[in-house]
């Protein structure tokens, strides 16, 4: 950072983002014609006539909505050494989730072109800087309390693969090419193996403790119940709190609906009066992360192709109207239309939330969400 002026190497990384946000349209346009030359490559694209696309309708009409259950047997053939079924490059790696409804975790595999995109989760962080000035936060280091990037490892043909959680993937990439360093490293919670116990999450929080007792915490980032874990663990464990030990500027978190509703009390109850800011990734991609002090997240329109599930039919996510709820679809360099199961509410343009899983009973535990922690669908 000394070599450079931080804020326009910032400016530079954040200008894609925020032009898009501008011209969503446009931006969409120029995203799905970029991913059409991907699809064209595969067989699964060349099957739906990838090639012959022009715009938005015929990609409509030559692409299913898929989800994972419709992909999963393409992607078993994947694993199986089928790459160019639905890959138009070699498989670097797998994320995995950490259960779906059904208890069964999700294999997705991750490309260079994809994990590329992955980083975009430090937009959110990037951004707080320059609107805030904390150019600070750079002294300071991350919090990492993320799942293992390695947990295993699968056979694709003849190559042997790691996978791993997302979370852990996202910050071990993100941390390679943003200027904070994230404590522990990644590799070193990977050490302490991928398990899931109580046993498994106290060695993770003792090696976080441990490591960053005596550093400048500026960032936290992760999955925002673990971070209620790790803060709670501490004042039991040690009788302190986060906020006893370091003066954190910003939460970039992610996983669960509510983060600045839910759980904003008891994240700053343990650590202090900090800046959260809300992550909307899954194992398929970072799909938007929050701008600003509005609560609530801004999409990636210059990294994802958004459609939106609603009772009137399919539409743009960038077309959706204040007030309505629909279920996601996003297109990523691996996965076209593919209906990932989140139902997303739309404020004003450009802000959203991710309300929960698309279920009939999602809006009434939202709306009851809402009325009990006062905020009434407030930005």
């Amino acid at each position: 950072m000394a070599d450079s002026d931080p804020k326009a190497m910032l400016n530079a990384l954040l200008q894609p983002w925020h032009e898009a946000v501008g011209d969503p349209a446009k931006a969409q346009q120029e995203v799905l014609r970029r991913l059409l030359k991907g699809y064209a490559q595969t067989d699964y694209g060349t099957q739906h006539g990838a090639a012959q696309v022009e715009t938005i309708e015929d990609y409509r009409r030559a692409f299913p909505v898929a989800t994972y259950e419709d992909y999963q047997p393409l992607i078993q053939r994947v694993m199986a050494g089928e790459v160019s079924l639905l890959l138009n490059e070699q498989p670097i790696g797998w994320a995995i989730t950490r259960g779906t409804t059904k208890g069964e975790s999700k294999f997705i595999p991750m490309t260079p072109t994809d994990l590329r995109l992955r980083v975009s989760a430090g937009r959110a962080m990037m951004n707080y800087v320059v609107s805030s000035g904390r150019y600070d936060l750079f002294k300071g280091v991350n919090l990492n309390l993320n799942f293992p990037s390695v947990v295993g490892t699968v056979q694709v043909g003849e190559r042997e693969l790691e996978y791993g959680y997302s979370s852990g993937i996202y910050v071990k990439h993100v941390s390679a090419r943003t200027p904070i360093r994230s404590v522990p490293a990644q590799d070193e919670i990977d050490a302490l193996g991928g398990g899931k116990t109580t046993r498994d999450w106290e060695a993770r929080f003792e090696l976080a403790y441990e490591k960053c007792k005596g550093e400048n915490v500026a960032l936290v980032g992760g999955v925002a119940p673990t971070a209620v874990d790790f803060g709670r663990y501490l004042h039991r464990k040690h009788g302190v709190y986060p906020k006893d030990l370091w003066q954190t500027q910003i939460m970039t978190l992610g996983s669960v609906p509510g983060i600045n509703t839910r759980y904003q009390p008891t994240l700053r109850a343990l650590y202090g009066p900090v800046a959260i800011r809300e992550i909307y990734g899954t194992t398929e991609g970072m799909f938007g992360q929050q701008r600003d002090d509005r609560r609530a997240w801004v999409p990636n329109y210059d990294l994802f192709f958004f459609e939106i599930k609603t009772r009137s039919g399919v539409k743009m996510l960038h077309e959706m109207r204040p007030g309505e709820y629909g279920s996601l679809i996003v297109s990523t360099p691996i996965l076209p239309r593919y209906e990932i199961g989140d139902l997303i509410r739309a404020f004003r343009p450009p802000y959203f939330r991710c309300i929960g899983r698309d279920q009939w009973w999602t809006p009434l535990r939202y709306a009851w969400d809402e009325f009990m922690t006062f905020n009434l669908g407030r930005l």
